[in-house]
């Protein structure tokens, strides 16, 4: 199977991406998606397309907006509610896209992972680099999104440069660095799949790695991801705001919790306001195929002024040009089964031992998120059993990296085939979402 086909639903989340939105009136408009070549340094060879509002903010922020695995510029244009955000509020929309066979933006190689190593980053941020200095743009308000592929260059953009990013928004995404595979691949399936645990301070050190030495402001960080998410798997929701409230020097308990329409949980860290440092949203029984609320990400970027933006005469000579294309790029049928995985050892390590669970509870009115981690004692475990008591009235609803047995009173969990080894000291996590009240859980574990 192909990389090309391995990212399951992004092709066809064009349709439902605008239908998705908030609806708006728009503003008639002649402005169209024009293309830029000669924008600087681009080792990779992306296209550049250019969306610039026919009234245009005086000093306009400048959204990047990534495209899906398979896709490209013009199509995340054509399918997402940007450009007439744009229209709107007076902003300028960066339409990049891939040149390579996969149509996937390099989030995995050592060179994508740092600041100025090469790769899809420097010809994006040439980019960034050419509106800023033909527009007069403002250099504090440069932010980005994405979705699927382009989520996880979100992460990569701002953690390879958190001084130029004023925040971003990651739709079905993974942490930064969390596909890295040494340029040997371009696709880690133990991260789609979930697999890839790690503590907060880990994540937030792999993001501080991009940039050495760096003490400046970290951008803000809006997260989306589905609950059902086939492709890029629900866990790695929860790892995204453990890296970035880690980015932030913030807990992972959320200072506000609220759920904005029915099926969604959203939980702001650091500050209760609509501009936190971390907001994150859950989708419950949501697919890869996400839809894609760009009002709400204009909103936590703060471009959603009520004040009709002054307007600012275009320069007096265009850039280099050719019209966009004519007809919408070819797109590749989603797989009917998921990414191949790499099977686990069939014979376990040697070695058995006690073990200890704790448990982190995000609560909020009529439900919770509980993320459990299992630390081995002085011996390596080869398997490994937590038994939980919920209080009455409380009910799982979803669980990742874990088998359970009951979903009310007392339940018990057991590894999956993919983290019952655990080594000596080290720690593994799973989690579960409910209905109710948790309350203080107090979880016990047994080896085996």
């Amino acid at each position: 199977m192909t990389l090309k086909t391995r990212m399951v639903g992004v092709v066809t989340a064009v349709v439902t991406l605008a239908a998705a939105a908030l609806a708006f009136a728009t503003p008639a408009s002649a402005a169209t998606l024009t293309q830029v070549t000669g924008f600087g340094t681009n080792p990779t060879n992306l296209q550049m397309h250019l969306y610039v509002p026919d009234r245009v903010a005086s000093r306009p922020a400048i959204l990047l907006a990534l495209h899906y695995c398979t896709g490209s510029g013009p199509a995340f244009h054509s399918g997402t509610q940007y450009a007439s955000l744009a229209d709107r509020y007076g902003f300028i929309v960066i339409y990049p896209s891939v040149t390579r066979s996969s149509k996937c933006w390099d989030v995995a190689s050592p060179q994508a992972l740092r600041r100025g190593g090469g790769s899809d980053p420097v010809g994006l941020m040439s980019m960034v680099d050419y509106v800023k200095q033909r527009y007069s743009a403002d250099p504090d308000r440069v932010f980005a999104t994405g979705t699927s592929s382009g989520a996880m260059m979100t992460n990569v953009m701002l953690g390879d440069y958190p001084d130029v990013f004023a925040a971003g928004a990651s739709f079905a995404g993974v942490p930064f660095a969390c596909f890295a595979t040494g340029g040997a691949s371009e696709w880690n399936s133990e991260c789609a799949n979930g697999q890839l645990i790690k503590t907060a301070q880990q994540w937030g050190d792999l993001v501080r790695g991009a940039y050495p030495g760096y003490t400046g402001r970290r951008p803000r960080m809006q997260i989306w991801h589905g609950t059902s998410d086939e492709t890029l798997r629900y866990p790695n929701f929860g790892e995204q705001i453990k890296q970035w409230t880690n980015v932030h020097g913030l807990s992972q308990t959320p200072t506000y919790t609220d759920s904005p329409q029915s099926g969604y949980t959203r939980t702001r860290y650091g500050s209760s306001g609509p501009m936190a440092p971390v907001e994150a949203i859950s989708m419950q029984g949501v697919t890869h195929n996400l839809p894609v609320d760009a009002a709400q990400v204009i909103r936590f970027f703060g471009l959603d002024g009520t004040t009709p933006p002054p307007t600012t005469p275009p320069p007096t000579t265009p850039p280099p040009t050719t019209p966009p294309p004519t007809t919408p790029p070819p797109t590749t049928p989603p797989p009917t089964t998921p990414p191949p995985t790499t099977p686990p050892p069939t014979t376990p390590p040697p070695g058995s031992g006690d073990c200890a669970a704790t448990v982190t509870v995000n609560q909020w009115t009529g439900g919770f998120v509980a993320n459990v981690r299992v630390t081995a004692g002085s011996s390596a475990l080869n398997g490994w059993t937590v038994t939980i008591a919920l209080p009455s009235g409380a009910t799982v609803t979803n669980a990742w990296s874990a088998t359970n047995r009951g979903s009310t009173g007392t339940t018990t969990w057991t590894n999956v085939s993919y983290n019952g080894q655990v080594g000596a000291g080290q720690s593994t996590e799973f989690g579960f979402q409910g209905t109710g009240t948790a309350g203080s859980l107090s979880p016990t574990c047994a080896a085996g």
